[in-house]
This record gives structure tokens, C-alpha cells and sequence, in this order.
């Protein structure tokens, strides 16, 4: 791989005449500009990105720290990943995934070959180490969540908590005071994920409120879990008359392939509501109302608010989007 130094030699000139001519830094001829130019295309050479940034330049590349764990659901993953680089590639700008379920080691590595100008976290836990870490190196960045203690940094989440409130305040509304919750693999928890406890935190409360009952079943990845799931609703409270689902896609179509073999009419023997739905509620078998998750917009939002503080502006306000119901005639009075 060809070095400054061997551009130098071949074009004939000193280090940093080259340095100049890269960095624009300071005026140099244009025939001597063009020479180097001309070195630099025939030995392929690539300035090393943190010489680039000490000149002030941007590497045009954020880093998207994405970590997949083994009860992870990949396509809701891929579904974040793919609409933030769609919002980096209006600015111009790469990305560089870093999808190691370790989440600082991934940063520090970029961070120390400076080939990043800065990091959008999705993943987040609620003690999120990444948030001490961007501190300490100084870099840009957003949230796809919302880690404890988050004043400097910018993030963006769905209101997790007033989503809960919705289901609950809806079920309740239509006279069910036993409801099953279907939800997403317990490992979420163990981990802390942030949406998760948001999430079931507000929906206890509210349901101690309204005097509903909540029966919980955290649905695995493995084929099956969906049914068993259910069946295990079913086994402690025979006339369960409601359930939300708090899960992804494959565990949702296998509960409502249940609900048909079982013969359970949807609404009327059964309401099914979709919580922060991942996936297109509307695409199912058995079309359910609910809640979506708006991925694109917060993807929009977590890049456009780190390219806001890479071109030095302040860290832009906290975006909390509110949760939109859609009716699609799943839900029936008790």
C-alpha cells in the first residue's frame, strides 16, 4: 500500500507539500497540484483517515453501533440498519456497521483509527455504557432509545410508556380485566433493554389502575414459541377474551394460526392488539389494531440529529414520538 512519503518521492516534492494539496490548507501551484494528483491516482494511494480529520476534513462515515444478539430478530434489525443508511446517504455520508453484541469494543476501534465523524446507538439499554464512552472520546452522536442520564446527547425513542397506556386504557375501555401479554424474548430483559421496561413498567401500572389483570408469556425465536405461548394464556385462564402482542412478526403469525385451529373468533371471542408493532399489522392473516413502530422517522431523526452536532451545532432536543393508533378491527367489547 503506497505512503504520503512514497507520493512525495515520485511527484517529486516534500511530505507536506503533498499534505497540502490534499488538505487544501495552504496554496501550492496548480502544476505542482496536478502532478501529485496524477502520483496519487497511478499508486492508488488512500489517505488514512485520521490524517484527514487532523487536517479538519470530514471522512464522510458514521458508524452505526447496531449490536445482534442470539435471541435478536433480524429482520426488524435490518429494517433499522437499512433506513439509517438511506438517512446518511442524503448527507452524503456512509455507514459503517458495528454489529458485535459488545457494545463499546466497536466504537473504540473506530474511534482510534478516526474513520468515523460520528455514531448513531440503536440497542440501547437503559445504563448504556456507549453513552460514558462518546463522552470520553468526544464524539457525535444520537439514540435510537434513551439511555439513563442523557443530557448531552441527543436521542430519539417512541414513547414506549404511553403505548402501554394506550393498549391498557382501550382493552379496559372495552370491558377486558384479564388480559395476556405475548412478548418479546425474556433475554430483553435480563439486558435491560429500554423499551422493554418502559414499556412493562407502564403497562403494570396502568393496569393496577383500571383494575386489569396481566398475564405475561415471553415468547422465544424458536418455531413454535408463538403457539406455545398462547396455549400457555389459554392453560391459566381458559376464557382469556384479549392479548397484545409486544413481540415480532413470526411469533405474532404463529399465535393467530393457533387462534384459527382453536376455532377463536377475532374480535368477538378474542381482541388482538398490536403494541409497537415492528412488522405491517395490516399485511397479517388476521389484520390487528394497534400501535406501530415508526422506524423511519426515528432512523431520520437519530441521523440527522448527529450530522446536526458533526457540523458543529448543539446537540438538538430529545424526540419522543407519540404512538398512533390504527383500527383495523381486531379489537371487540367484552
Amino acid at each position: 500500500m503506497a505512503t504520503i512519503k512514497d507520493v512525495a518521492d515520485a511527484a517529486g516534492v516534500s511530505i507536506s507539500t503533498v499534505s497540502y494539496a490534499l488538505s487544501g490548507k495552504r496554496s501550492i501551484a496548480e502544476k505542482t497540484r496536478q502532478r501529485i494528483m496524477d502520483v496519487i491516482t497511478e499508486l492508488d494511494y488512500n489517505p488514512h483517515f485520521g490524517a484527514k480529520v487532523l487536517a479538519g476534513d470530514k471522512t464522510h462515515l458514521i458508524a452505526l453501533s447496531a449490536p445482534l444478539h442470539e435471541d435478536g430478530h433480524l429482520p426488524t434489525h435490518m429494517r433499522f440498519v437499512t433506513e439509517v443508511i438511506r438517512a446518511a446517504r442524503k448527507h452524503d455520508y456512509d455507514v459503517v456497521m458495528l454489529a458485535t453484541d459488545d457494545e463499546v469494543k466497536g466504537i473504540k476501534r473506530v474511534a482510534a483509527s478516526s474513520i468515523v465523524d460520528g455514531v448513531v446507538s440503536m440497542g440501547v439499554t437503559t445504563g448504556d455504557e456507549r453513552l460514558a464512552l462518546l463522552r470520553q472520546l468526544k464524539l457525535p452522536g444520537s439514540f435510537i432509545g434513551i439511555p439513563e442520564q442523557m443530557k448531552d446527547y441527543a436521542y430519539v425513542d417512541l414513547d414506549f410508556a404511553a403505548a402501554a397506556r394506550d393498549c391498557i386504557g382501550r382493552l379496559a375501555g372495552l370491558g377486558h380485566h384479564t388480559v395476556g401479554l405475548v412478548g418479546h424474548p425474556y433475554g430483553y430483559v435480563n439486558r435491560h433493554s429500554g423499551f422493554i421496561e418502559r414499556f412493562d413498567s407502564a403497562l403494570q401500572e396502568e393496569a393496577k389502575k383500571r383494575d386489569v389483570q396481566i398475564i405475561t408469556q415471553w415468547a422465544g425465536l424458536e418455531r413454535g414459541s408463538g403457539r406455545k405461548a398462547l396455549d400457555a394464556l389459554l392453560s391459566q385462564v381458559p376464557e382469556l377474551s384479549a392479548v397484545i402482542f409486544h413481540c415480532n412478526e413470526p411469533v405474532v403469525e404463529e399465535v393467530e394460526r393457533r387462534v384459527r385451529e382453536l376455532d377463536l373468533r377475532v374480535p368477538e371471542q378474542i381482541s388482538l392488539f398490536a403494541a409497537a408493532a415492528s412488522y405491517d399489522p395490516a399485511s397479517l392473516e388476521i389484520p390487528l389494531s394497534g400501535i406501530s413502530l415508526p422506524i423511519e422517522e426515528m432512523c431520520t431523526v437519530a441521523v440527522e440529529t448527529t450530522m446536526r452536532v458533526i457540523n458543529g451545532l448543539p446537540p438538538a432536543e430529545p424526540v419522543l414520538l407519540q404512538p398512533e393508533f390504527i383500527g383495523r378491527g381486531s379489537l371487540h367489547k367484552r
